[in-house]
């Protein structure tokens, strides 16, 4: 099966306060063998990357309303007259407000629909394809079935 990737570098801000940020490069990723999740890497040019994983359908959902709870939480608003989506990201490690163009990641997005459309996620992965391979049957087992538990009764009887 053919797989297709979608990737856009952009820049994001990591928001530190209402009044500063900082730029973080970043690269968002997508693979249809990979249907239900979006990609994003941060520091992208650095020794050490950062990687988070969350649903597509929550970046979706969080270009028009606010959407997530826990770790991840994606919301539509305003940064100096221009539309931006805000993302905050929470781990072990600490929590980050990150803010990305909501027109570059609107147009990344729907990249990503078109190569594999809402509700059609499910057939991408496979897994029709690989439980008929799992339950297809060996040339074994056309032999004779054998108990494989032989009876705890000896054959006389004691």
């Amino acid at each position: 099966m053919h797989h297709t990737v979608v990737e856009r570098e952009l820049e994001l801000r990591l928001v530190l306060s209402p009044e500063r940020s900082v730029a973080v490069p970043a690269r968002l990723g997508y693979r249809s063998d990979d249907p239900f999740a979006v990609h994003v890497s941060f520091h992208i040019d650095s020794e050490c990357p950062v990687h988070w994983t969350f649903a597509r359908e929550l970046l979706v959902e969080g270009v028009f309303r606010p959407c997530g709870y826990g770790d991840v939480r994606v919301w539509p608003t305003k940064a100096d007259g221009r539309g931006v989506v805000l993302m905050a990201l929470s781990s072990p490690d600490g929590d980050a407000l990150l803010e990305a163009p909501a027109a570059q990641v609107s147009a990344w997005l729907e990249r990503t629909l078109r190569a594999v459309p809402p509700g059609t996620e499910g057939g991408r992965l496979g897994v029709d394809e690989a439980l008929a391979e799992l339950l297809a049957p060996l040339p074994a087992d056309d032999l004779r079935p054998c108990d494989p538990w032989p009876s705890d009764e000896s054959e006389d009887g004691e």
